[in-house]
C-alpha cells in the first residue's frame, strides 16, 4: 500500500476522538484507516477486522504510525460505538463530496434501509440508516441513522442539512414527499423529484385531477410532454409511457413551486401475466420527458447498486452490530462499496473484495484511485 494510499486518514483530521486521554493507546486514524481497509478486503465483524490487522501488520507498519501495534477487536467496537454518527459521517461527506467530479446535474438518490439483525427501537423495529447516493457516479455522499422512536421522515432533514445542494437534483420516494422536505431541497439550491402515493391524499388526488383535465381536453392548450419506451428482458416485456405537464394548475397552496407534474404508467408482461401501473411526481425541475424518465429509473440506483450489494457482498441484513457502532460500521460499508464500485476492474464486489485481500497492489489501487488530493 503506497504512502499516498493512506492519506485517507486525513480526512477525519478534525473528527473529535471521544476517548479520554489515558485510553488513547492507538491513533484514532490508525482505527479508522484499518477499518476501512479490512472491510473493503472482507471483513464484516470487529474480529474480522483485528484479523485483517495482524495479517496485514508488516506492510502497515511502513504507513501508519501504530505505536501499540493492531488494535484489538474490543477496541475497535468501543471506538466505533463512542464515535459520533454525525461527524463521522460529515467528514466522510466531505471526502466523498471532494472526490465526486460530476458534471453537470448532479443526481442525489436518498433513501433508507433495515439492518435486519441489528435491534433498534425504530419504526422499523432495527437499526435503519438512512442515505444520500450519487446516482451518477456511484458513490455514498452522506448517511443519518433513524433515532430511536423516530422515522425516515426526521432523518432525512438532518441530511440534507450536511448534503451540497446547490445544484443537485435529490429525488426521494414516497416517504420523502414532504412539504418541508422540498422546501429545503430549493432553499439550498437544488431541485426536487418526489414520488406522489396516498401518504399525501390531497396532493396525489390533485395530480391525478391535472391529468384528468388534460386526458380530456386531450392535451389541447396544456404545455406538455411525453415519451415512449419499450423493453425485452429476462422474458419480460415492458412499456413505459412518461407524460410531463408543465405548470400543473390546481395543486394544494402549501406545495408552491412545482415545475411539472409527472405520470409513469407501465405496461409489463411476464410469463403471459399482464399488469399495468401508474406512478405520479412532482417536481421543480422542468425538463423534458425523456429526461424526468430517466432520473425515475436512476431513483433506483440506490436499491439495486447499493442496497442489494450491501445484502449480498456485505451480508449487512446479518450483521447484529447496533447502536452508533452499527450506525457507523454501515457507513465504513458505504464507503468501502462505493472505493470498490469506482474500481473499473470486472467481476462482483464480493470478487474485488477476495481479490483486495489477496492482492496488496489491488488494494493500493482501489483506495489510491478515489483519493485525489
Amino acid at each position: 500500500m503506497p504512502t499516498k494510499d493512506v492519506s485517507i486518514a486525513r480526512y477525519f483530521a478534525d473528527l473529535p476522538d471521544p476517548r479520554v486521554d489515558r485510553t488513547k493507546k492507538h491513533l484514532l486514524a490508525d482505527i479508522l484507516v484499518i477499518a476501512l481497509c479490512a472491510v473493503v478486503c472482507g471483513a464484516d465483524s470487529w474480529e474480522e477486522v483485528e484479523a485483517f490487522g495482524e495479517a496485514k501488520e508488516d506492510r502497515l507498519r511502513q504507513h501508519l504510525p501504530r505505536p501499540n501495534g493492531i488494535p484489538s477487536h474490543d477496541t475497535f467496537g468501543r471506538v466505533f460505538a463512542r464515535l459520533d454518527p454525525r461527524k463521522f459521517g460529515e467528514c466522510v461527506g466531505g471526502w466523498m463530496a471532494g472526490a465526486c467530479e460530476a458534471a453537470g446535474l448532479r443526481h442525489v438518490a436518498i433513501d433508507g434501509k433495515a439492518v435486519r439483525s441489528a435491534p433498534g427501537n425504530t419504526f422499523s423495529g432495527c437499526l435503519h440508516l438512512v442515505g444520500a447516493w450519487a446516482a451518477e457516479n456511484r458513490l455514498i455522499l452522506g448517511q443519518r441513522a433513524v433515532a430511536d422512536g423516530s422515522h425516515e421522515i426526521a432523518a432525512i432533514p438532518e441530511l440534507l442539512k450536511v448534503l451540497e445542494l446547490k445544484g443537485a437534483l435529490v429525488t426521494l420516494d414516497a416517504a420523502g414527499c414532504q412539504k418541508e422536505i422540498a422546501r429545503q431541497v430549493r432553499a439550498g439550491g437544488g431541485d426536487h423529484l418526489l414520488a406522489v402515493k396516498g401518504n399525501q391524499p390531497a396532493l396525489h388526488d390533485a395530480v391525478r385531477a391535472v391529468f384528468d383535465r388534460a386526458c380530456e381536453a386531450e392535451f389541447a392548450g396544456v404545455a406538455h410532454d411525453g415519451h415512449e419506451s419499450v423493453e425485452d428482458a429476462h422474458g419480460r416485456h415492458e412499456e413505459r409511457y412518461v407524460t410531463v405537464t408543465y405548470s400543473p394548475e390546481g395543486l394544494p397552496p402549501e406545495w408552491p413551486g412545482v415545475a411539472a407534474v409527472v405520470l409513469v404508467g407501465r405496461e409489463r408482461e411476464v410469463g403471459g401475466e399482464n399488469a399495468s401501473t401508474a406512478h405520479y411526481y412532482v417536481t421543480s425541475l422542468r425538463a423534458t420527458a425523456a429526461e424526468l424518465g430517466r432520473l425515475i429509473r436512476r431513483h433506483w440506483a440506490v436499491e439495486n447498486e447499493l442496497h442489494w450489494c450491501l445484502d449480498v457482498a456485505f451480508r449487512e441484513d446479518a450483521n447484529k452490530t447496533a447502536g452508533h457502532a452499527g450506525a457507523n460500521l454501515g457507513l465504513v460499508r458505504r464507503v468501502a462499496a462505493s472505493l470498490l464500485k469506482q474500481d473499473p476492474g470486472r467481476g462482483s464486489i464480493k470478487r474485488k473484495r477476495l481479490t483486495a485481500a489477496l492482492d496488496e497492489d489491488y488494494l493500493a489501487q482501489v483506495l489510491h484511485g478515489f483519493t485525489a488530493d
